[in-house]
């Protein structure tokens, strides 16, 4: 805790957001003044918390988290300790980790998931890099949730009418928002790197410098609040929905993945006469064969699904191939001592803890069960078959039965997310959406 008194004083911080990533990668936690923060006392929340659904409600299996509704203890972590550059008054945020009152950790916490699959890695004496690329919309405020969203005014008064793929100029419409965003993402050492204008109507792209992926969880998860806090401070939303406009591409977390020898640093992905390595094709085999079964984390909702169409920008199947953006695994061009693996399937949408757990996870069974890819795709992959699933149903019973992807990320984690997702489910098939009155109703 040293190092936390040392920044509150430094700062001159008056309160304290104690937060926790929960299912959803939604910050929950308390505010709490900085004299209680320092005199020790332990943050404690319901372990429910972790499996609230996307709409406030949870699943009705009371034995998830215990049927007494028990809580658990939240512990900062000193690294993660930042300021809110935003806050009227000086004000910290500091990331927590989940434990029981006998210290053991809460094993449905998407942050010890994470550290559950880097441990698997450590004691093989392997240590993953990744580097995340996030895809959003900036729209007007729509506060009509049945209207269509539309692209925000920019400089010149006007909104987007075409797309405009890494144009400068594009990106200079918003030049104000952008600083905002730089300015506080320095302020709290989240290390972004290029911003670009992607395909879509105002839909961005940052990319993070590549690291530790636990730190780059927390910098994920930090960086959307950030931009969102930002886009409502320009009057705009930013949005990281998977698929929000029905005409327009959908937004991706690219996740680039190597991995390297944790005594010598050397990348493991590349041999000693510079070609790719055993263990480079087995990661993507591993690729391949897990990650039908780990859709429900790289697409999470049923709008996510919508974006993993044909032609769209998006993958469709599990191929691989050296930069081939039409396939699930793209390996970009680069010297043998930075080969990387990019999975291009992953949504926005997601949870950043997660979804890196699940794509490590997925490389990891492909090295230890030493699996052999196919042939790398130097054609379109838009021409080939879907093979992924088309909805979160499917989805959700391709995960439950993937035996060694629940011992890779915790029988009680993958229990509880699919009931959470199968709540949520529920909940949205209830609705009767528009398209439906409008094409049913008088008609059929």
């Amino acid at each position: 805790m040293q190092d936390i008194d040392d920044f509150l004083k430094q700062h001159h911080i008056t309160e304290i957001e104690a937060i926790i990533p929960d299912m959803t990668g939604i910050a929950r936690g308390k505010i709490i003044p900085r004299n209680k923060f320092e005199s020790g006392e332990s943050m404690r929340l319901p372990q429910a918390v972790m499996i609230q659904t996307v709409t406030g409600d949870y699943p009705a299996d009371g034995t998830l988290t215990g049927v007494t509704d028990p809580d658990m203890v939240c512990v900062p972590d000193a690294s993660t300790i930042r300021l809110i550059p935003w806050a009227v008054d000086p004000t910290a945020q500091v990331i927590h980790d989940c434990v029981h009152f006998d210290g053991t950790p809460v094993a449905i916490s998407p942050r010890w998931v994470l550290r559950r699959v880097l441990d698997k890695y450590r004691e093989r004496g392997w240590k993953p890099v990744v580097g995340p690329e996030l895809e959003f919309y900036l729209v007007d405020m729509n506060k009509d949730p049945d209207l269509p969203l539309r692209p925000p005014i920019g400089r010149t008064g006007r909104a987007e009418t075409g797309r405009q793929s890494y144009s400068i100029e594009a990106v200079n419409e918003f030049d104000p928002l952008f600083e905002d965003i730089y300015e506080y993402c320095d302020v709290q050492e989240l290390e972004i790197d290029t911003l670009i204008h992607e395909v879509g109507a105002a839909q961005m792209e940052i990319n993070f410098l590549h690291g530790d992926p636990l730190k780059l969880a927390d910098r994920v998860f930090l960086f959307k609040r950030t931009v969102r806090e930002t886009a409502l401070r320009h009057h705009m939303y930013a949005t990281f929905m998977a698929k929000p406009m029905e005409h327009e591409p959908g937004s991706a977390m690219h996740i680039h993945q190597s991995v390297t020898d944790v005594e010598t640093g050397r990348n493991l992905f590349t041999a000693a006469d510079g070609s790719p390595s055993k263990m480079f094709h087995s990661y993507i085999a591993g690729l391949q064969k897990y990650t039908p079964a780990l859709m429900p984390v790289f697409a999470p909702y049923i709008n996510s699904y919508r974006r993993l169409s044909r032609f769209m920008a998006a993958p469709i199947n599990v191929q691989w191939g050296y930069d081939n953006r039409t396939v699930g695994f793209r390996v970009p061009h680069s010297a043998p001592v930075m080969r990387r693996i990019e999975n291009r399937i992953p949504g926005v949408d997601c949870n950043p803890y997660l979804a890196i757990a699940a794509t490590l996870a997925a490389g990891y069974l492909g090295m230890a069960q030493r699996l052999e890819p196919t042939e790398p795709l130097a054609s379109d992959g838009y021409a080939l078959p879907y093979q992924l699933p088309r909805n979160l149903e499917e989805a959700l019973t391709l995960m439950g039965a993937c035996t060694p992807l629940v011992d890779m990320l915790g029988e009680p984690f993958v229990k509880a997310y699919l009931a959470l997702k199968e709540t949520e489910y529920e909940a949205f098939f209830r609705v009767i959406s528009s398209w439906e009155r409008k094409h049913l109703l008088l008609n059929v």
